[in-house]
């Protein structure tokens, strides 16, 4: 006969049901594409509620194990490979190609890319901006572009990029199509060559908005990356804030050990 310690101190019957489910996910036994049983089946097979049923169910979408399509049930998530951004995105190597990095990207994995561009702003910077830009916190001192990634038509991350309005004003800065090799030749032209950059990364979870523009499924977190390049001079020039679907992309660093 069970104790009410060690009734006490066995988890719920919802993350019990969950933790089975997951085990047959990984082990094959369930398999990508497969639909779950209804909630009213696996509350009998446990023996337990169909509330319950359904919480260990939320439980494995959190976990972006599963996922719901209206109508038709709950299925196991198709494995997708991780879009792969490291310190190798701005290499004059990549650049050569002619293609900017996420188009690189998607490329190697025979996706197509798409990038739309919902604003070009003069704005008042935030904070951490105003202070890595060098450029005042109180004033429309840059220009904010905001642009939206997708691969076939999934949306894949968010890129806020701020340039100084000092030197953006009636340049290509200010256009959606901003000419050869993006922002960065336009930056070239200005007198600003990229010769190191400064990442800082921090997984948190998502606004309201980036909820919304990358579709996420609940419980799905974001990859932030505040980017800061320097020129030739080792002035900051451009920030950009990458905010990435946790659940699709992985970060890729090769660095010299000094």
């Amino acid at each position: 006969m069970t104790s009410p310690e060690n009734a006490s101190s066995q988890p719920p019957a919802s993350r019990r049901i969950a933790e089975a489910l997951r085990s047959a996910i990984e082990s094959g036994e369930l398999r990508a594409g497969d639909k779950l049983p209804s909630e009213r089946t696996l509350a009998e097979q446990y023996g337990a509620a169909r509330n319950t049923a359904r919480e260990a169910v939320r439980l494995l979408s959190e976990q972006g194990l599963v996922t719901a399509r209206h109508g038709r049930g709950v299925f196991v998530r198709e494995p997708r490979r991780l879009f792969r951004f490291g310190s190798d995105r701005y290499s004059l190597k990549n650049r050569a190609t002619g293609l900017t990095p996420f188009r690189l990207e998607a490329k190697r994995q025979g996706k197509e890319a798409r990038i739309d561009v919902p604003s070009i702003l003069r704005e008042v910077p935030p904070a951490d901006v105003a202070e890595r830009l060098n450029v005042s916190p109180d004033e429309q001192s840059v220009v904010h572009r905001e642009n939206h990634y997708f691969a076939d038509d999934e949306p894949v991350q968010i890129v806020s990029t701020f340039v100084r309005w000092a030197e953006a004003q009636g340049t290509l800065l200010m256009q959606a199509k901003s000419g050869p090799n993006g922002i960065y030749g336009r930056l070239e032209d200005l007198g600003h060559v990229m010769t190191s950059i400064r990442d800082e990364i921090i997984a948190r979870m998502p606004t309201p908005h980036e909820a919304t523009v990358l579709q996420l499924p609940p419980g799905v977190p974001v990859l932030e990356v505040l980017h800061t390049s320097l020129d030739q001079h080792g002035e900051p020039f451009e920030v950009s804030r990458y905010v990435h679907r946790a659940d699709l992309t992985g970060l890729k660093y090769e660095l010299p050990v000094q």
